[in-house]
């Protein structure tokens, strides 16, 4: 940029924010949060390849301008040149573009073939891809494969939170030049207070310790293992899942055949964080895939130990001191619950280990100065978090 600053801005940046799904997991806290941040200098559009699916609009502040239209070019469907037309048309409604994970593919793809990059009627289009549901948590489809190398090659960027997720996206999608590792981050200060409000259905008995998890209920995140192995413990210690989705069914039929029905607690769907996951003594995964779970951030902010499948890049967030608890196969995986829960003192020193590698990694304020910098390229330069217009590279 020349040293002449461009006038200030008289409206808010018109966003499309293109989703595989709205319900609340870590992708859509992210982008809430940062939608907040965005404060009046932004007016969202929300678009949902799954349009029932919209669980994440109850976190995003009252103040900000966000649309959900119902008259919006189906993202879900086979594509075709008529629906990816209708997609293209949309988008030139917008002076920036954000789509999120495989589901809003089909965006990417019809800016990839019918909008040339650099076309002056079009905005620039940013991808962020968090990971994979179960069908690709092992090995991803070919097919998929070559659908995102094909389109992601007009994407201004491609977004990823995690190490791994950076590998996948220069091996197998050829995209490494355009690629930019954002860890993710969190108001961390905000969770050293502790709890403030209850967990609807939760009330802690003496001598009892909480093991919790936040996640969608899906299929992916392997909830009924954390219920086979909760349900191996002592009879003190319970379970609480807080999070919705399509498994739920599943999760509790999974607690009632192991005879945990009367220690499992699932609330459903709860906002802010902070004031509430200090209730858990600590927090366990049972994912089959993860990239870098905001939840697991959560936890260390709060002060509490992780027990963990070894995936994604679980084990380089924890502190030294949690990394035996991130475990490589099941035996360990319990192994590490029934420890963990047996020694107080354990998951004390360990959780103060978590906070201060937290405060230190994982606060929101790296991650928002990396996104600013990112987005403002799409936009001449200025600033959606700050209002200003900032040198970019």
């Amino acid at each position: 940029m020349s040293d002449a600053q461009p006038p200030e801005r008289d409206r808010p940046v018109r966003i499309l924010h293109l989703h595989s799904s709205f319900s609340l997991g870590g992708k859509e806290a992210r982008a809430v949060r940062l939608m907040n941040l965005m404060g009046a200098r932004a007016h969202h559009t929300i678009q949902s390849a799954v349009p029932e699916a919209l669980g994440a609009r109850d976190a995003i502040d009252p103040d900000i301008v966000v649309d959900f239209p119902q008259d919006a070019p189906p993202l879900h469907g086979k594509p075709s040149p008529g629906r990816y037309r209708d997609l293209v048309r949309y988008m030139r409604n917008f002076e920036l573009v954000l789509s999120y994970n495989w589901g809003a593919m089909d965006g990417v793809m019809a800016r990839c073939l019918l909008a040339p990059r650099g076309a002056h009627d079009m905005p620039e289009l940013i991808h962020h891809e968090d990971g994979f549901n179960e069908d690709e948590s092992v090995r991803r489809n070919w097919k998929r494969n070559l659908f995102r190398r094909v389109g992601l090659r007009t994407a201004a960027a491609l977004v990823v939170p995690s190490t791994l997720l950076q590998r996948i996206a220069t091996d197998e999608w050829h995209a490494g030049s355009r690629t930019r590792l954002i860890r993710n981050g969190i108001d961390v200060a905000a969770y050293a207070a502790g709890p403030s409000v209850p967990i609807p259905g939760f009330e802690r008995r003496d001598g009892e310790v909480v093991i919790g998890t936040v996640a969608g209920l899906r299929k992916v995140k392997d909830l009924p293992r954390l219920v086979r192995a909760v349900a191996a413990l002592p009879p003190a210690v319970r379970l609480v899942i807080v999070g919705e989705g399509p498994e739920r069914g599943a999760i509790a039929a999974e607690a009632a055949a192991c005879g945990l029905a009367d220690r499992l607690v699932m609330p459903g769907f709860m906002a802010e964080p902070a004031r509430w996951i200090g209730h858990f003594d600590l927090l366990a995964l049972s994912s089959r895939s993860e990239q870098a779970p905001i939840a697991v951030i959560e936890a260390m902010a709060a002060g509490l130990p992780v027990v963990s499948p070894d995936v994604g890049d679980v084990a380089v967030m924890v502190a030294e001191a949690n990394r035996p608890f991130i475990a490589t196969d099941e035996q360990a995986f319990r192994a590490a619950l029934a420890r963990m829960t047996a020694d107080a003192a354990l998951r004390a020193r360990v959780g103060r280990e978590n906070r201060d590698v937290a405060a230190e990694r994982f606060d929101e304020s790296r991650m928002v100065g990396a996104y600013e910098k990112l987005y403002a390229r799409a936009l001449d330069g200025y600033g959606l978090f700050s209002g200003r217009w900032i040198g970019v590279d």
